[in-house]
């Protein structure tokens, strides 16, 4: 490599000139593909919003090996360079995802064209919907859902300006809460950040120097890991697309749903059993592994007991809105709140620091940090005001919006900070930020364009792994660590993210709108299906007239189970504080009281007891060295699924 090459790696910390220009370009290719793989075709959930982030990876090691052609030999992307590339398609590339924009799309429209089939609408909903949060002309409306149309760009001009100025302001405001607090999280409390080590082991530079040639790692333990994972991924789908091949077990059905008595509790054992869910139980701290499956069984035994005392049978996971006794989701939020303040007294220290340089003249005290103080304050500030700007000109009371601004950043922030200190990416909270809101503070009590408000934007804030605007939250704290340990210019790549980001809303935007007037939404493999997104799309409209139909008082039950499972978690911090010995962890508790814990207790149970063998026969020195071995395994099972994206794609989506 160039000394000059070189020298320019060094100056500008990896985040040059032309890895920013490449991650644009790969952002436009991501954003066709998305659409295709991920909407048309519905091969994949979440083409780049899954944990681990499958596109932005497979990307990062293509590239890398692409650096090992003598072609590039004088021109070689750095280690550094290629980390930059990732970390800024890890921050934007969800936004042009099934779970964010291309949700956003049909939900700000389907009242009008749901409005059709329920005439009863037109005098409950549609007058409480604001003319500018979708067009509602009929024609725009029908080609948007059937499809043969022309895009009418002046009559979406406005709504996607309203809603992409909305996602900007809410991605300014969480980047600089995240910037405020990431020091504390990788620097004092230095939190483990499991899926920005995967990344960072991955690719290794070309000599000792930090800006050398970018270069897949020869790690072989790792290489083992991936091999093996990739073997067992591989033929598990290969075999679910030609039924000839023999299966690979990976979701097998161990004990189906009971209907009846109290062990309809118990609900159906269906695990799954891939190998980056069990490395990642791996790669944690052992008592958070054990209590992510301990306190799935706790819940398991609670529900029981409460079918056992009268309650209808019901299935552990479909407790939705019932405030009765176990009330998992309603525990889950408590818990949920709870941790997050527990977060904040945890960094009292950083924060009071904080205040003091930005009150004061001492300017250089934060030159390391990704946003100056001063400025992510001023930003946090200004971008907030915008958002409960944004709710009031929607029509909610701004006690209404500033409440709901606040608890929308705060849900961001504490996913980020689970995100650093697991690395999961919960299938779900244990319920959406309007779910919560309906369901404690009561449909009564919300104005009708507060309902509608909460429907229309249920993309900012439904729950889960890659379906919310919270996915890009968690990104960046994660591209931040990578930064940390690559010794990136993280204010420079801070800039870059956000330019990347509205750069991805506005490709998005164009892709999404043109396809899906082409197409039709419901011509779709995802409109067209009865399950996720287009499901919800659906009952969030119906909701919102339901809560105007048949208004419902504050629900007291629910408020005090969210009491109890905040205390509880509480309770659980303070014992681990009091006792070094203690084995249960407040996430784990949490993480059991949202959906989808059924599939992931066994192989967070696997990754635990493995990890405990090897600690107690071969102690930390053992540990230490499979943890590429682990590594490896997420690495071969992220990879898997790039493939079968290719596949799709190469195929236009019949395999």
């Amino acid at each position: 490599m160039s000394e000059m090459r070189q020298e320019i790696d060094e100056r500008t910390g990896g985040v040059t000139a032309r890895a920013v220009a490449i991650a644009f370009v790969l952002l436009v290719a991501l954003s066709v593909a998305a659409f295709y793989v991920s909407l048309l075709w519905r091969r994949d959930y979440s083409f780049t919003s899954s944990v681990p982030a499958v596109a932005q990876f497979n990307v990062l090691v293509l590239l890398a090996a692409a650096m090992a052609l003598p072609v590039f030999a004088h021109r070689a992307l750095t280690r550094r360079e290629l980390l930059t590339i990732y970390s800024i398609l890890l921050v934007s590339a969800p936004i042009v995802s099934l779970g964010i924009l291309y949700w956003m799309l049909p939900k700000s429209v389907v009242i009008y064209y749901l409005a059709r089939a329920n005439p009863a609408w037109e005098e409950t909903l549609l007058p409480h919907v604001p003319t500018w949060f979708a067009p509602s002309d009929p024609a725009a409306v029908e080609g948007f859902f059937i499809g043969r149309a022309p895009v009418p760009w002046s009559l979406w001009a406005t709504p996607m300006a309203a809603w992409l100025s909305f996602a900007v302001a809410l991605f300014v405001a969480t980047s600089c809460l995240i910037s405020l607090l990431q020091r504390q999280w990788i620097r004092h409390e230095r939190l483990s950040y499991p899926m920005a080590q995967i990344p960072l082991e991955t690719i290794a530079p070309d000599g000792s120097s930090a800006g050398g040639r970018g270069r897949l790692t020869a790690n072989k333990a790792l290489w083992i890991g991936a091999g093996i994972s990739f073997a067992l991924t591989f033929l598990s789908g290969l075999s679910s697309r030609i039924p000839s091949v023999p299966e690979v077990p990976l979701t097998p059905m161990i004990i189906a749903r009971q209907k009846v008595g109290p062990l309809a509790g118990l609900g159906s054992y269906e695990p799954w059993l891939f190998p980056w869910l069990i490395a990642l139980a791996y790669l944690i701290p052992k008592e958070l592994s054990f209590s992510c499956w301990f306190f799935w069984l706790v819940r398991l035994g609670l529900t029981v007991a409460a079918i056992a005392a009268g309650h209808e049978p019901e299935d552990p996971e479909e407790w939705f809105g019932d405030p009765s006794f176990p009330a998992p989701y309603f525990q889950g939020t408590g818990a949920l709140l709870a941790l997050g303040i527990w977060g904040l007294w945890m960094a009292r220290k950083h924060l009071s620091r904080v205040l003091r340089v930005v009150l004061s003249r001492d300017r250089g005290s934060d030159s390391d940090e990704p946003i100056p103080y001063r400025l992510a304050v001023l930003g946090f500030v200004v971008s907030s005001c915008y958002l409960i700007a944004f709710y009031c000109m929607a029509g909610c009371r701004w006690p209404f919006a500033l409440l709901l601004v606040l608890l929308l950043l705060s849900y961001y922030v504490i996913w980020a900070r689970l995100r650093a200190e697991t690395g999961l990416g919960f299938l779900a909270f244990p319920q959406g930020l309007g779910t919560s809101l309906r369901g404690l503070l009561g449909t009564a009590s919300l104005r009708p364009r507060e309902l509608v408000t909460l429907a229309a934007s249920r993309w900012v804030f439904s729950p889960g792994e890659g379906l919310s605007f919270d996915t890009t939250t968690g990104n960046l704290s994660d591209a931040f660590k990578v930064a940390d340990a690559a010794d990136l210019n993280r204010r420079r790549l801070m800039a870059a993210a956000l330019c990347a980001l509205v750069f991805a809303l506005l490709v998005g935007a164009y892709i999404g709108l043109k396809g899906t007037y082409h197409y039709g939404f419901l011509n779709t493999a995802v409109g067209g299906a009865y399950g996720y997104p287009w499901l919800q799309t659906k009952f969030d409209p119906a909701a919102a007239v339901e809560g105007l139909m048949n208004p419902r008082p504050a629900n007291v039950s629910g408020m005090i189970a969210t009491g109890a499972g905040a205390v509880v978690a509480v309770g659980l911090g303070l014992l681990r504080l009091r006792f070094w010995w203690w084995p249960f962890h407040p996430i784990g508790y949490l993480a059991a009281m949202c959906w989808g814990w059924t599939y992931r207790a066994t192989p967070f149970f696997i990754g635990w007891i493995v990890k405990s063998l090897v600690i107690r026969y071969g102690g930390l020195r053992l540990y230490r060295a499979t943890i590429p071995l682990a590594v490896g395994m997420i690495v071969g099972d992220v990879l898997n699924s790039g493939v079968w994206q290719v596949v799709a794609l190469l195929t236009k989506g019949k395999v």
